[in-house]
């Protein structure tokens, strides 16, 4: 059973909030960030992103550069911008994006739990993410990433989690430059607290990472790391926890470079040994599993898959897997995605235009828009032990860090 622990979150004072919330580190790339801090000095990704208040020629995994996001975090709290909660306490975060509303729990869940696979993956890890977040945390002594976690929705859990945002107001409330608004409810009442840990430890056999495989496995690393010298604070780390109906997950598309060698008509016809073919009159977003839209030459094409192409194990029956195996691999050459340069691969918030500008452009000769994967698919595969094709899943909407962290370090 899940456990999971009120924590003493570091976070902004309430007039400060929307300028220090920021986009996650992992979904901007240096010269973003620095363009998106522009102005802002209060932004949380000088922090996460520290690199951008140091001079170019600094490598990112410099130790500089988790030095810088120490000192940085220390001027945030000596500027009074952020403060620690008096005591341990949950917190209730709704976003809301194009209408639609999605609330998780932000705890802190245990290293144990990671490590007896009580929380479950599907995603490997790569050596050179996981210890650029051991750097951060090791040095900074916060994690600031949020590890995104699912569980199959429980009925008193969403009970009480949908009283106490009635009963009280919330601590953040605002809308960020990209639409989207984050809502902040404190738990702090002792009652409250205990029934939702209880609830968790007796009802909620798993939970599953969603988004920050990194995040977790760094913050595992860091507590072993640190051996003998581990304080409290590094047996958990910090996530949020969403119910799986409220989870949104969005298509993950390709684009390729070229045909590897084929033309575009020989391609076409090769496709149509596992796939029924035809030409579309715009651009093709999948409705149902084993169709796929296709953008090639300045014409979409919807596919879809014929019996044979799949199969009805959790992996198999993916159209990840589908796409990888009957036409990346056997006709586009491309046997490991993970480290291939002729594919690229664009999250579904961008939009099927995002596909016709690459290919129009010239940098990509053609591009495959999917189905997005069902929340019950990344379970099914969690729960076999089996491990997700790289780029699966795309959610959003995204947390924002710096609104509540988590301190290791007493």
């Amino acid at each position: 059973m899940a456990i999971i622990k009120a924590f003493k979150a570091l976070r902004p004072q309430a007039q400060f909030a929307k300028q220090i919330a920021s986009k996650p580190y992992d979904v901007l790339n240096s010269q973003e960030a620095k363009v998106e801090t522009q102005g802002n000095p209060n932004s949380f990704l000088h922090i996460t992103k520290s690199e951008i208040d140091l001079p170019e020629s600094v490598d990112i995994h410099d130790q500089q550069v988790y030095e810088k996001a120490k000192q940085n975090l220390e001027a945030f709290i000596k500027r009074d911008l952020l403060f620690r909660e008096e005591k341990d306490c949950y917190y209730i975060y709704q976003l809301v994006m194009n209408g639609r509303s999605q609330t998780g729990l932000v705890c802190v869940s245990s290293v144990d739990d990671y490590e007896n696979d009580i929380i479950k993956k599907h995603e490997f890890t790569r050596p050179e993410k996981e210890q650029d977040r051991i750097n951060h945390i090791k040095t900074s002594g916060a994690q600031t990433g949020n590890v995104f976690l699912a569980y199959r929705n429980h009925a008193a859990v969403d009970e009480l989690i949908e009283k106490w945002k009635a009963a009280k107001n919330p601590v953040y409330d605002f809308t960020a430059d990209d639409n989207i608004q984050h809502t902040i409810w404190i738990v702090n009442d002792d009652t409250a607290i205990a029934n939702i840990t209880s609830l968790f430890a007796e009802e909620i056999p798993f939970t599953y990472i969603a988004d920050g495989h990194h995040r977790a496995a760094s913050a595992a690393k860091v507590r072993k790391a640190l051996g003998n010298n581990s304080q409290e604070g590094a047996n958990y780390f910090l996530t949020t926890l969403f119910p799986s109906n409220q989870l949104y997950i969005m298509d993950y598309n390709r684009l390729v470079k070229d045909l590897n060698g084929h033309d575009a008509a020989g391609f076409l016809k090769l496709l149509e040994e596992k796939f029924t073919v035809q030409k579309a009159s715009g651009a093709v977003q999948p409705a149902a599993l084993h169709e796929f839209g296709m953008y090639l030459d300045g014409a979409w094409y919807k596919l879809t898959a014929k019996p044979g192409t799949y199969s009805d194990d959790p992996i198999g029956i993916l159209d990840v897997t589908v796409l990888q195996n009957n036409v990346l691999d056997s006709l586009l050459g491309i046997q490991d995605p993970r480290t291939d340069k002729r594919i690229d691969f664009v999250g579904g918030i961008r939009g099927l235009a995002e596909l016709e500008k690459r290919v129009n452009s010239g940098e990509m000769k053609l591009a495959f828009s999917l189905y997005p994967v069902s929340i019950e698919q990344l379970f099914a595969i969690a729960d076999s032990g089996n491990v997700m094709p790289p780029k699966s899943t795309w959610f959003e909407p995204k947390l924002r860090d710096g609104l509540l962290t988590h301190l290791i370090y007493e």
